[in-house]
């Protein structure tokens, strides 16, 4: 597959092996500049290590990746437009929580770092707990910080690992609201359609390490018999490639 100018993710024939276990297996897809995917997939499926990826974390053994035609492993710069939230992410514990945000952000070189503290403190909920120790916060309160240390550098590619993992649904909301509000190309991966499609448009579908559907929401639910939810569609549609 051809890289497009207006590409924002790039994946072409990406392999990706644990020792002798193909955990990719040849997986090629793109995502347009400023649009927002749902990742889906069973346990198992390489939805993970798809996204860990892109964000130059592990190097693929084949295959091409780009983003914003930089490649995420080697280039500096690709790593300044990306917010990563990994499942069941890890702030540094020893620190508070505004410690963390502060630490971060400066890392990343935000010049508005004191405005974007407070923002970050305000919008995520987590203004009560700013002294507070990340190894004393609740499990929800542990999500929040590490959604508000991924989204605190503005980024212009999103990839989030099961962002609404522990969060009451008071919390959710919040959250759903906040993604939506941005601009960012978006990858979300997720098992639960409902997450995907209160923060996605479109759909790649993954089993086995191989790409086994992409398309849109509409599309999806055009596959559905009368009466049928979408869930049972995504089920046949895994079911088939199991």
């Amino acid at each position: 597959m051809e890289i497009k100018s207006n590409d924002a993710i790039y994946l072409n024939n990406v392999v990706k092996l644990y020792g002798n276990y193909p955990a990719l297996r040849g997986i090629t897809f793109n995502i347009p500049d400023g649009e927002k995917y749902a990742l889906l997939g069973p346990n198992g499926a390489g939805k993970s290590t798809t996204l860990k990826l892109i964000a130059g974390i592990l190097k693929p053994d084949k295959g091409e990746i780009k983003i914003y035609g930089m490649d995420p492993l080697t280039d500096l710069n690709s790593k300044k437009i990306i917010g990563y939230l990994p499942e069941d992410a890890t702030p540094y514990r020893n620190l508070s929580v505004r410690e963390n945000l502060e630490y971060i952000g400066a890392l990343r070189g935000i010049e508005d770092l004191d405005n974007r503290v407070e923002e970050m403190l305000d919008n995520l909920g987590l203004r009560e707990y700013e002294r507070a120790k990340v190894s004393k916060l609740s499990r929800g309160n542990l999500q929040k910080l590490a959604i508000a240390l991924a989204l605190i550098h503005r980024p212009k590619v999103l990839l989030l690992d099961e962002p609404l993992n522990y969060l009451d649904i008071p919390t959710q909301e919040e959250v759903i609201s906040l993604l939506n509000k941005m601009g960012s190309t978006m990858l979300v991966s997720t098992h639960i359609m409902a997450v995907a499609g209160r923060l996605t448009d479109k759909i790649i579908m993954i089993s086995k390490g191989t790409v086994i559907w992409n398309g849109s929401f509409e599309e999806l639910k055009s596959m559905a018999n009368e009466g049928e939810p979408i869930e049972k569609v995504v089920a046949r549609l895994m079911t088939n490639n199991l």
